[in-house]
């Protein structure tokens, strides 16, 4: 078995998710008594989030790549973000380690072109939805990802960062995120992505009304098959 490094903290709601489905993944796979080998380094996210909300962009890369070299030292065979935001600088992980790094968005193109989806709404924080990084990495697998209206990716990005990584849920954020799924779907979206590792607390993609797909998801279980081929 090969051990899993993930990068965590961002937020660590969605992390201890990454880890309990890892090692659910991994014990449905083995049976017995086996787990997943996962070495977590887990980043701080308040300064972090400051970052992000000024644009320091390189000095939060900086920061991954440090946790990415952590992780190397410490046996990882393979290292993860557990963020999709965080993947805007995930350059800066792969020149800092010789490891390799299973992209979230990888594992997201993946799962839709199996299913045969082309035009999936990419709902998640405001950096992940107007910056071009995300979408552009499905646009070159002809994946071509649409996004709510402004004031809808304001509310979602609000609920993540006031409510959801601080592990609030509520009935007013679940209406929300639906009235959008449900907007996109008559404007000619074909699925929806749940491009934020935290929206699957709000409820599961299969209830999404929409094809769902959850980036959390479908990475862990990317991660487990690397570490169990």
């Amino acid at each position: 078995m090969r051990t899993i490094g993930l990068i965590g903290g961002m937020s660590w709601q969605s992390s201890r998710l990454y880890y309990d489905r890892i090692n659910q993944m991994t014990v449905d796979r083995l049976g017995g008594l086996h787990s997943a080998q996962v070495t977590v380094f887990s980043i701080d996210f308040a300064p972090l989030a400051v970052m992000q909300a000024e644009g320091r962009w390189a000095e939060a890369g900086q920061l991954m790549a440090d946790a990415a070299r952590s992780l190397e030292r410490a046996g990882a065979d393979v290292i993860a973000i557990g963020a999709n935001t965080m993947h805007k600088v995930a350059g800066a992980v792969t020149d800092a380690v010789d490891t390799p790094l299973l992209h979230i968005g990888d594992a997201l193109a993946t799962a839709l072109r199996r299913e045969a989806r082309s035009r999936p709404l990419l709902l998640g924080t405001r950096f992940t939805m107007e910056d071009a990084f995300m979408r552009e990495h499905l646009a070159a697998k002809g994946l071509e990802a649409v996004v709510p209206e402004k004031q809808d990716r304001e509310a979602l990005h609000a609920v993540i960062y006031d409510e959801l990584v601080k592990g609030v849920v509520t009935e007013a954020a679940r209406a929300r995120v639906r009235g959008m799924i449900d907007a996109a779907g008559e404007t000619g979206a074909d699925s929806v992505i749940f491009g934020c590792t935290e929206i699957g607390m709000l409820f599961p993609p299969t209830d999404a009304g929409l094809p769902g797909y959850d980036t959390l998801e479908i990475h862990a279980a990317a991660l487990v098959d690397f570490a169990l081929a």
